[in-house]
Parts: structure tokens; C-alpha cells; sequence
């Protein structure tokens, strides 16, 4: 089968948005926000421009996330932040409309997928499909998973995590919770609030936790300077926090994905258990690059984890190959092409 040049692959993250275009590889990588005139309804910036905003935004202008929990919450601000993607990246041609595979939670509803395809679709979609994110993940990471043996794979997102074991190309037994990278930025904020009586932004919290954050004890203790609002005095603080600190201020977001790792090896068969604790766990996403947190999977399973090279595009890069071999992944193997029940739906 032949695609055109035109086919796309978005990992629409809540987080971020990451664009493969076919025989090029991944074209853009920015922030999923955006800033809009709350009056005139008008885009004012999209991506790491409107990320800069956030907390920083007059009355009249609102920087918001249009993603949230890995499903869309603004239906709206979605399609405006998609179609100046794609005009980002193939251009305001009319005439060749790109054909467009888009990622997607494991554990996300009928309705949700659908939101998704007609937000595509309205920003300018020819056709649309979408894939189960932790098989795109599984791809990317360089999993052979059309073999007859089991392969876990761990994705933690901005807004989800989403955990499989997956052979023969398919999902075995997977679950997806709601709680990833946000959530990590919300426990340093309580954590702050609560330790230190200061009141710190998201931007903040999201740089201590890149910066220092961590899941397990680092062997050098790091640390960093933040600067917020003394809840006490009103005024301006800077203090001084450690990394020992954040795996502390972590450990309840982090402990609840340890759980769910732990729930899905339950219901796993036991053929595929003694497959994945020879060939061990693997991490994607850009939660995954939390310092130690594979050493606490790794220590609370006893099966050997290990992260993926290159986390963060994992799975932009598996739906780009997923897109480039549609014929190898068909809607048996985690890809719900939309209106159409074979591998031809592209074609055309």
C-alpha cells in the first residue's frame, strides 16, 4: 500500500503535541496551549508562545490547556490549536487535505475517540484514524509486538498513564488512570503550600519537578531555588528546596501508578508474566524521565524496568510507523479507523 505525502501522525498529548509527517520524521514538538481573546474569540498564540503566557495573562485574555486527563476539554480551542499546527507543518494548501492518525488513551469512551476524529477532521483532515497510545508507544520503543510473546509497556503522559501488556500485536489485558505528569505538578504545589506556606505557579512547579524532581533518592542530593508568595506575609519568598524534598512531596501520585503497574501484571496470564519479567517493562513518555522512577517499579513488581530510549516520542514516532505499515496494524491491533472496518480506509 502507498501513502501520500500528505500522511501525518499527532501525538495529542495533554502536555505537549508531537507531529510526524511520513519520510520526515518528527516536524513539531510544542506545548498544548493556548492564549485566546476572551472578547473577540481570537487566537492570539499557540504552543510554547501561549505556554509562556500561562499565569501571566491580562483579563482579557485566557492561556488555557484545551486537553485534559489525555481526553479533550475544550472542544473548541482544540480545533484552533490543531489547524495551526497543520498549517505549521504542511502549509494552508487546500487542494491535498493530509490524511491524519492520531493517538489516543487506552481507557478513553466511545464519545471521546469520536471528539477526537471530528476535531481532526474540522482542522482540516482529509480522513482520520486514531491508536491506542500504549500500542503506539510499544512501536516506537522498538517492540516487535506482532511476535507470539508478551511485552508490558508503561507510558506515562501529562495526563495519563496508560499501561499494557500487549502480544501478537494487541493489547492482552491494559488500564488507564488519570494521573501523570499534571498530577505531579499538583503535588509539589500542595507540597509547597503546605511544607513552605509559598504559593508557586504551574510553570514553577513544572521546572522543580523537570529540575530536581524525583521518584527515588539520588545519589547527589540536588537543589534548586523557587521564589513564590509567602502565604503568610503576601510578599515575595525565595527559598531554597532539595530533591530529597520532591520524592517526598511525589510519592502519592507515584505510588498510585506503582499500584496500577501491580494490578495489571495480576491479570495477566502467566504464559505472558514469565515473558515480560525475562524481557522487563518499558517506560515512555515524558513522565518516565522522572529520576528513579523505574527503580521504584522495578523494586515494588521485581520485574526488571528500564526507560526507552528518546521516552517523549515514542509514541508520535509509533503512529508515524503504525501510519507507514498501515497494513501490518489493522483495527485488531489497537487502531480504530473511523467509518471503516479494514486497513484500506486510507485509501482514496
Amino acid at each position: 500500500m502507498i501513502f501520500g505525502s500528505q500522511d501525518i501522525g499527532i501525538d495529542l498529548g495533554t502536555a505537549s503535541v508531537l507531529v510526524y509527517v511520513k519520510g520526515r520524521g518528527i516536524v513539531l514538538r510544542e506545548p498544548s496551549v493556548v492564549a485566546v481573546d476572551k472578547v473577540t474569540g481570537q487566537l492570539l498564540a499557540v504552543g510554547e508562545e501561549a505556554r509562556r503566557m500561562l499565569g501571566r495573562t491580562p483579563g482579557n485574555i485566557v492561556a488555557v490547556r484545551p486537553l485534559k486527563d489525555g481526553v479533550i476539554s475544550d472542544y473548541r480551542y482544540t480545533e484552533m490549536m490543531l489547524n495551526h499546527f497543520m498549517n505549521k507543518v504542511v502549509g494552508r494548501r487546500l487542494f491535498f487535505k493530509p490524511r491524519i492518525m492520531v493517538c489516543i488513551p487506552s481507557g478513553v469512551t466511545e464519545v471521546e475517540r469520536r471528539s477526537v476524529e471530528e476535531a481532526t477532521m474540522h482542522a482540516g483532515a482529509r480522513k482520520t484514524a486514531t491508536i491506542e497510545e500504549p500500542i503506539a508507544a510499544a512501536i516506537g520503543a522498538g517492540l516487535d509486538i506482532g511476535r507470539p510473546y508478551g511485552s508490558m509497556v508503561v507510558d506515562i503522559g501529562g495526563g495519563t498513564t496508560d499501561i499494557a501488556v500487549i502480544s501478537l500485536g494487541s493489547s492482552v489485558v491494559s488500564d488507564s488512570i488519570k494521573i501523570a505528569g499534571d498530577k505531579f505538578d499538583e503535588a509539589i504545589l500542595r507540597y509547597m503550600r503546605k511544607k513552605h506556606n509559598l504559593l508557586i505557579g504551574e510553570r514553577t512547579a513544572e521546572d522543580m519537578k523537570m529540575t530536581i524532581g524525583s521518584a527515588f533518592p539520588r545519589k547527589e542530593t540536588l537543589f534548586m531555588e523557587v521564589t513564590g508568595r509567602n502565604l503568610i506575609s503576601g510578599l515575595p519568598k525565595t527559598i531554597t528546596v532539595s530533591s530529597d524534598e520532591m520524592v517526598e512531596a511525589l510519592d502519592e501520585p507515584v505510588q498510585a501508578i506503582l499500584e496500577a503497574v501491580h494490578s495489571v501484571l495480576e491479570r495477566t496470564p502467566p504464559e505472558i508474566s514469565a515473558d515480560i519479567f525475562e524481557r522487563g517493562i518499558v517506560m515512555t513518555g515524558g513522565g518516565a524521565l522522572l529520576y528513579g522512577i523505574d527503580i521504584r517499579i522495578q523494586q515494588y513488581t521485581r520485574v526488571p524496568c528500564y526507560v526507552a530510549e528518546d521516552a517523549i516520542s515514542c509514541v508520535a514516532i509509533g503512529t508515524g510507523m503504525a501510519l507507514e505499515s498501515m497494513t501490518s496494524f489493522g483495527k485488531k491491533n489497537g487502531l480504530m479507523q473511523a467509518g471503516a472496518g479494514n486497513e484500506d480506509y486510507f485509501n482514496g
